[in-house]
């Protein structure tokens, strides 16, 4: 390889980290005079490599979005976790339509892949087992539209089928898509009812147009991955229960589902927000924390509780007679 091509591999590559580069900053790394770096970056322009130029005393270059796809430079472990995950998506991903643009992606690739690449992504690939999808799959137009109104600030209004069933209209302003236990989901403000919301996007019809545009408020907290998984634990629980219990808050932690509330009460106690569809499915994954705890309501929770402790009693030979 000529010394113009390697140095404007390098030049290529000092581009793509997200930052802006000075004349003078390009010049040092590459070796280079200005002039030289000037020249190399019109040769990437005649390539489709849209490199922009920013005027001032802190002017400089940066590598812009173009008209057409140019070819992407990639370094090792890039070029491992893209195929990786070309497969991923070939196989097994949630998003209907892009199978065979992921495999005509990951052939592309693959041809392009040195030797010593393509061992590591086959020797991975040999390992990877793909499971059957669980969860309702979504089309790929409707998690882009989804994306760039919460990209462009604008207003989702789409109707929405619940988990109990029941039809509506919303109108929300769109924060984050998240991908959990093979569903898409979107997390956003819902402007009827002034509180934040997350939607399954497979129970979602968007309409178009999209709503007026608004200014993105600022998460609760800012732990959006925490927020998304309480609400995943818990959203269709019909029966709630705070639940005392005699552990520390890790030990209970690791017996829960993620994203289940649980507060310390100090080093030997705890605190759970637990819930389930029933009475019986809850007092029997209470029984699971394997440690002491106390109860005080719903009251078919604590009904369902007496009605377990006798048939425990009674199972035991010994205690059959006690009442």
């Amino acid at each position: 390889m000529s010394d113009t091509a390697q140095r404007l591999l390098r030049l290529l590559s000092l581009l793509q980290t997200p930052r802006d580069w000075s004349g003078p900053e390009l010049a040092e790394r590459l070796g280079v005079t200005v002039r030289t770096v000037r020249n190399d970056v019109e040769r990437l322009r005649g390539l489709g490599y849209p490199v922009e130029g920013i005027r001032g005393v802190t002017g400089g270059y940066r590598l812009g979005s173009g008209a057409r796809l140019p070819p992407l430079l990639l370094d090792d472990d890039e070029a491992v976790a893209v195929a990786v995950g070309l497969r991923v998506g070939a196989t097994q991903g949630a998003v209907t339509g892009i199978e065979e643009a992921a495999l005509r992606a990951l052939t592309k690739l693959e041809q392009m892949l040195p030797a010593r690449l393509r061992r590591r992504v086959n020797g991975l690939r040999a390992h990877l087992v793909p499971l059957p999808q669980a969860g309702p799959r979504v089309d790929a137009d409707t998690l882009t539209a989804i994306a760039a109104a919460a990209r462009d600030h604008e207003r989702l209004r789409f109707d929405y089928v619940g988990h109990d069933g029941a039809a509506g209209r919303r109108e929300v302003e769109p924060h984050r898509l998240a991908h959990s236990r093979g569903r898409w989901y979107l997390v956003g403000w819902d402007v009827a009812r002034s509180d934040w919301r997350t939607f399954r996007v497979d129970r979602m019809r968007l309409r178009t147009p999209n709503g007026p545009r608004f200014t993105p408020r600022e998460h609760p907290g800012g732990d959006l991955a925490g927020h998304v998984a309480t609400g995943l634990a818990t959203a269709t629980w019909r029966y709630r229960a705070r639940v005392t219990v005699r552990a520390p808050a890790g030990h209970v932690r690791e017996r829960l589902p993620p994203g289940v509330p649980v507060e310390p009460l100090g080093d030997d106690a705890c605190v759970a927000e637990v819930g389930s569809d029933t009475p019986q499915t809850l007092a029997c994954h209470l029984g699971l924390l394997d440690a002491d705890f106390e109860v005080t309501g719903p009251p078919e929770l604590v009904a369902e509780l007496r009605v377990l402790a006798d048939r425990y009693r009674r199972a035991v030979p010994g205690d059959r007679g006690a009442s």
